[in-house]
């Protein structure tokens, strides 16, 4: 199993983040990791699946894992 990536750790930081305004996430995404917001939103899914997440940061992740199986579930 390979570690986590100074990306995958820039993307769980910025995920982990509070926003208080609209577009505010998505111009960081841009700023902060030079990726579009789609490409983050994917990077972000692949991680939640990966036990190195889940072992960095397991509140974040868990969160996270809990709105995702919502989401399928409503569909």
């Amino acid at each position: 199993m390979a570690g986590l990536s100074e990306r995958d750790l820039a993307v769980l930081a910025l995920e982990a983040r509070q926003w208080r305004t609209t577009g505010a996430k998505e111009r960081a995404i841009r700023e902060e990791l030079g990726i579009s917001a789609t490409r983050y939103y994917q990077l972000l899914g692949a991680l939640l699946d990966r036990e190195e997440a889940l072992a960095h940061d397991p509140v974040l992740v868990n969160r996270l894992r809990r709105v995702r199986e919502a989401k399928r579930r409503s569909r």
